[in-house]
């Protein structure tokens, strides 16, 4: 028996991610919520990873509340003010 592999190859070369903002120095991660269920809950296993990972770090909590509606412009500005980086989950 042959496994054949039923992908294609990729039309083009893998990019590798680089973060833009180092997370050396005792960063603040923002862990902002859209407001579907589970968001919240979702995001405060996603800090116990990082923490574990990042052990300087300090976390930010934001919940716009409402996943139909977009983030208010104070949201927006207190975590541009307040951390060093964001991460945006959703809940289902």
């Amino acid at each position: 028996m042959r496994f054949v592999d039923p992908q294609a190859p990729p039309a083009q070369a893998a990019e590798p991610y680089t973060l833009s903002t180092s997370l050396a120095e005792q960063p603040v991660i923002g862990l902002m919520a859209n407001g579907y269920p589970d968001s919240v809950t979702f995001l405060t296993h996603v800090e116990k990873s990082l923490a574990a990972l990042l052990p300087g770090a300090s976390f930010e909590h934001f919940d716009k509340g409402n996943a139909s509606k977009l983030a208010d412009v104070e949201m927006l500005d207190a975590a541009a003010d307040r951390c060093t980086a964001v991460i945006a989950a959703y809940g289902h």
